[in-house]
């Protein structure tokens, strides 16, 4: 029958709850005469101060389909392996991993979860106490035998694992106890045997007594009955009834039986892997269908517990099958434990995730693994088959312009309303953009014809042995940017120039557009059978997810807002990212600057595209200027542009009546507003750069040579200009025909990143049969190292 070992605590939590309730009950008794009983579900306690907290609600049928949809699951079994809450040695708990585990389901508990654990380690932690018992009872024995202070050494008998269990569990529950105490949560301990579910009362009082503890707010702690469950019999499912032969069966079992949203089975593995981890081929399997183990080579079990992954994944498809969502992931790792459980119902990409619904279309990985194999492809191709790709493509911008428009329409209505107009702004595309959207691709297929494979260095190291640095693709590209279809075009015609594989990741709100201008991407390489180099993704794969796919990515470009940078170089692991967080662009007005200029650069660095990158957002002023007819044309022009002026703190200190003062000069507006700053000298100006800037464009307007001179050697930004407006800041206004962003980065490629931004080199040697013995002291060989001239690059 069920054994319900303990609950202690909670008689003192109910006496600290009902009266809570009684007086709420009191004090609302006016408004609602009653506290329903329903609701008692939904209280929770933090360190003595109840709260109520938003019930989550999901009608139980059938599993997620995605790993997005985890985060609605209401009840949560997390299933502890032997491997997760024992430590190395097998004798003892891994307290601080234990520890954080703890805390990660009692955060999802107060969020109004309802969890449950099913856990091992009764076993390892009796065996602890066991081998202390003896080693301290033999040590006694040979004391009042021997009579001497130094012992023998003492064996420590084998010892029985049901033995082990029933001197475990009451410590391991106990431990349980004092850590969800922590949390103002109590825990409850149930044990049971194969035996209990196939007695249909005995079926019922669990469920019964499950769904009560779950409504008091009790976390029920679940194991088996180690103690006197007999060996498990192989093959002793019946009729299609999972049988309880481990942890494993065991939580499975219990979450279809409570219909549960969501197992977390917690192991020493990160998932299910194609063939046994540690294997030079292993590739984790991100998820994993029902029908798929066909192809899955299972390894040996883990060092500890009854069961191996071949159990994990047979009790994972019952539990799925029963209408219970399950992950598969690593609860040992020391860089992940700490988060694990939260992370996946986040909806992280941890683990694998077991699915139901198969996607229409390949898997990110999968289409990680064709731009790579289409990449390599792409760049085996003649120049000029690369150049006719691209002609093909522009060709294709203007040929079916009303197709991209109509569907470019359908973005921007479904967006409107919900994205602010300088955003709207970028989504939009218009015949005009088209045209020079193949301007610009035209210009990259002229300048392709001599990027991969051109010879950047001759040397003969010794006589017939002569080395070459080549330029080649980075590899594959992934390139994540926001509201700006017209980046697709750019970005896939500088990959296919460059011989680079690409993986694209567009904001939804461009999913018409992007979705077109894709398919015409591919229509172009299909005429050389590369098709595959380029690949939308399209499934519901987070940013965060996409930037840890370090085996198939070699570059992330984002292109979007400051956050969005920010979080992909958060993010990315093991990944460069090339790009900008900030497009902080200065100008300094110089006392010398003409007045005819500098209106004019103004208005067109800040009005002509306030959303771009390079727009202007701090005007710098020399202090001479002010209350000068310059000064008051500059005012008189932005007032007329609308736009909004912020007084940096010098400036407003010279005004009765300033502007509203800058909160930070450290900003980028991206619209129509701009911080106006006093300096005393170009020097200040240089500093002011250099402390609020970052190190996007950067403008002096004067007409002394000399102070212009000293101003762009000085200003160490990626872009630096004098008497030009901050928005030649572009690819293809420096006649890169496109750009895939700009970079402030110090090493590889900065500014406006075209062509020869995504080339990397390699070195080939050809000699015959050289050896570097011969080139020692006594050898018969000395190196040369002459250098050799390189072929000449062409131009045209």
């Amino acid at each position: 029958m069920l054994r319900q070992i303990c609950c202690s605590g909670f008689q003192p939590f109910r006496q600290r709850l009902l009266p809570w309730l009684q007086s709420t009950t009191l004090s609302r008794s006016r408004a609602t005469d009653r506290v329903q009983p329903s609701a008692i579900r939904h209280v929770r306690s933090w360190s003595n101060i109840p709260f109520i907290t938003v019930p989550l609600s999901r009608t139980h049928g059938k599993s997620f389909a995605h790993r997005s949809e985890l985060k609605h699951a209401k009840r949560i079994v997390v299933k502890l392996g032997s491997a997760v809450v024992t430590r190395g040695d097998e004798c003892g708990l891994a307290l601080g991993r234990l520890a954080s585990i703890v805390e990660q389901v009692s955060v999802l508990q107060n969020q109004g979860r309802e969890m449950m654990l099913v856990t091992s380690g009764a076993v390892a932690f009796g065996k602890q106490r066991l081998r202390h018992e003896i080693l301290l009872s033999q040590s006694v024995r040979q004391a009042l035998h021997s009579g001497q202070n130094q012992l023998k050494e003492m064996a420590i008998p084998v010892l029985e694992a049901r033995a082990c269990a029933a001197a475990g569990q009451s410590g391991l529950m106990a431990l349980y106890e004092a850590m969800f105490t922590q949390y103002s949560i109590c825990a409850a301990q149930i044990l049971v045997t194969n035996l209990d579910f196939h007695d249909e009362q005995k079926r019922r009082n669990l469920n019964g007594t499950l769904h009560e503890l779950l409504r008091m707010n009790i976390v029920p702690i679940v194991n088996t009955n180690d103690a006197v469950v007999p060996p498990a019999e192989p093959n002793s499912d019946l009729q299609g009834v999972i049988s309880v032969k481990d942890n494993d069966s065991l939580a499975a079992r219990l979450a279809v039986e409570m219909k549960t949203d969501l197992l977390i089975v917690l192991s020493d593995v990160e998932g299910l892997f194609d063939s046994p981890p540690g294997s030079d081929d292993a590739k984790l399997i991100d998820i994993f269908y029902p029908g798929d183990q066909q192809s899955v080579t299972f390894g040996t079990k883990s060092r500890v517990g009854m069961g191996g992954m071949e159990a994990k994944v047979k009790a994972a498809l019952w539990a799925l099958q029963g209408g219970t969502s399950v992950v598969i992931a690593n609860g040992t790792h020391p860089k992940v434990s700490g988060h694990v459980i939260t992370d996946i119902v986040e909806g992280k990409k941890v683990g694998t995730f077991f699915s139901e619904v198969k996607p229409a279309g390949p898997t990110v990985e999968q289409q990680g693994e064709m731009a790579r194999s289409g990449g390599r492809m792409l760049a085996t191709l003649e120049p000029e088959q690369r150049a006719e790709i691209i002609h093909h493509l522009a060709d294709l911008l203007t040929d079916q312009r009303e197709e991209i428009l109509l569907a470019n329409k359908k973005d921007l209505e479904e967006a409107e309303g919900r994205l602010a107009a300088p955003l709207l702004k970028r989504l939009s595309l218009s015949t005009s953009k088209l045209n020079s959207l193949a301007i610009g691709l035209r210009q990259i297929a002229a300048s392709s014809q001599d990027s991969v494979g051109r010879v950047l260095r001759r040397t003969r190291i010794a006589k017939n042995l002569e080395l070459e640095q080549v330029t080649v693709p980075i590899g594959v590209l992934l390139v994540i940017f926001e509201s700006r279809p017209d980046c697709l075009p750019q970005v896939a015609a500088l990959a296919i120039a460059s011989g680079n594989g690409l993986l694209l990741k567009g904001g939804k709100e461009a999913t018409h557009s992007n979705r077109i201008l894709h398919l015409l991407a591919q229509e172009a390489l299909s005429i050389h059978g590369v098709k595959e180099a380029i690949q939308l993704v399209n499934t519901r794969e987070e940013v965060e997810d996409l930037c840890r796919l370090d085996k198939m990515i070699d570059l992330i470009i984002p292109r979007g807002s400051s956050q969005l940078v920010r979080d992909i170089q958060k993010a990315a692991k093991g990944i460069p990212v090339m790009g900008h967080s900030e497009g902080i662009c200065h100008m300094y007005v110089d006392s010398e600057a003409s007045v005819d200029k500098v209106t004019r650069l103004v208005r067109d660095s800040k009005c002509e595209y306030p959303a771009a990158c390079n727009a202007l957002e701090t005007l710098l002023i020399h202090r001479d200027l002010l209350r000068t007819p310059l000064f008051d044309q500059i005012i008189d022009m932005l007032r007329v542009e609308q736009v909004k002026i912020h007084a940096g703190p010098k400036f407003a200190s010279y005004l009765t009546f300033s502007p509203s003062e800058v909160k930070s000069l450290r900003t980028e507006y991206g619209d129509l507003e701009l911080c106006i700053e006093v300096v005393d000298s170009v020097q200040e100006a240089i500093d002011h750069i250099h402390k609020y800037g970052s190190s996007h464009t950067d403008v002096i307007v004067t007409e002394n040579e000399k102070t212009a001179e000293f101003f762009l050697q000085h200003v160490d930004s990626a872009c630096v200009f004098w008497n030009a407006s901050t928005r030649f800041s572009d690819g293809y206004r420096f006649g890169l025909g496109a750009e895939v962003g700009i970079s402030t980065s110090r090493i590889h490629a900065r500014g406006p990143v075209g062509l020869e931004g995504l080339l990397t080199t390699k070195w080939l040697l050809r000699g015959q049969d050289h050896v570097v013995s011969d080139f020692s002291e006594h050898g018969s060989l000395k190196y040369l190292h002459e250098n050799l001239p390189v072929p000449q690059r062409n131009t045209n």
